[in-house]
């Protein structure tokens, strides 16, 4: 009798997910710090239904090296790095319309004015594949506020998972006067939200978190506003975050490392269901 070949775990694909930060009070620096969030689509088959910070898979053109001298701060930036800063800048123009880039030569992020044509311009031929990040910095001649991208953890999917990512989070201060709003596919619904209220909603069945996406609300929360925010993750090592199960008393338990500043390192895991007969 041959032992059955171990099944390798499926590639973890690149990917970027963007924490937008805002005060819960418009000009308040003091004001308690909201995130934007979105609602997956249910027709998505990754994190249907639940209730995500933007973010997406990495594009071939977010590492275009030409893009370099159009990264502002990519001197101080790896190029392994820079791309996942791309990809979190397009995906928040893709995913609800805020673009984190500068005229380039100019301080400022662009104004809601000048966005509107910008967005009619190249947010749907971004969103189905008809253009890309590249196109888009070029004929608008944009500097990408990479420099505004903070680094926040960093996770990858448990091997057990049939989808799996590797992905970086940042936080990013959103412009005051770009409007979010999700884009009516991939995403159905939008809120900027406390990041304790989004937990406690879950907590009572109103929303659906998923594990990784809970953990950094936890996290977020600790920096109160949007200043303290920013401050603790620019002073955190960022660790990286592959979750593990364990079995215990006929029970199942996730785990996550230590020393990645999450608290409640171990989650119990609902039981399997029995598979039934005929079925």
């Amino acid at each position: 009798m041959t032992d059955t070949p171990k099944k390798e775990p499926p590639p973890a694909r690149p990917a970027t997910t963007v924490l937008l930060l805002r005060p819960s009070s418009p000009g308040d620096a003091a004001s308690p710090l909201e995130v934007f969030m979105v609602v997956r689509h249910h027709a998505i088959d990754a994190f249907s239904g639940a209730l995500v910070f933007p973010g997406g898979k990495l594009e071939e053109a977010d590492g275009d090296p030409g893009l370099k001298a159009r990264c502002a701060g990519a001197e101080k930036i790896s190029a392994s790095e820079l791309k996942f800063r791309v990809a979190g800048v397009r995906e928040a123009f893709e995913e609800c319309g805020i673009l984190l880039a500068r005229k380039r030569g100019q301080r400022n992020l662009i104004a809601a004015a000048d966005l509107k044509g910008i967005e009619d311009r190249w947010r749907t031929k971004l969103v189905k594949d008809e253009a890309s990040i590249v196109d888009l910095v070029e004929a608008e001649d944009l500097e990408i506020a990479t420099d505004l991208m903070t680094p926040f953890a960093h996770w990858i999917t448990p091997t057990f998972a049939p989808k799996r990512f590797d992905t970086w989070f940042y936080l990013a201060e959103a412009p005051e006067d770009q409007l979010a709003l999700h884009d009516g596919s991939e995403s159905v619904e939008s809120v900027w939200i406390d990041p304790q209220q989004a937990i406690a909603e879950a907590a009572a069945g109103k929303r659906t978190l998923v594990h990784a996406t809970t953990k950094n609300l936890e996290l977020l929360a600790e920096g109160v506003t949007v200043t303290g925010a920013l401050s603790q993750a620019s002073e955190r090592k960022i660790v990286t975050v592959q979750p593990w199960v364990e079995q215990r008393d006929g029970k199942r338990y996730l785990h996550i490392p230590e020393g990645a500043g999450y608290r409640n390192l171990v989650r119990e895991m609902p039981p399997q269901p029995v598979p039934q007969a005929g079925r």
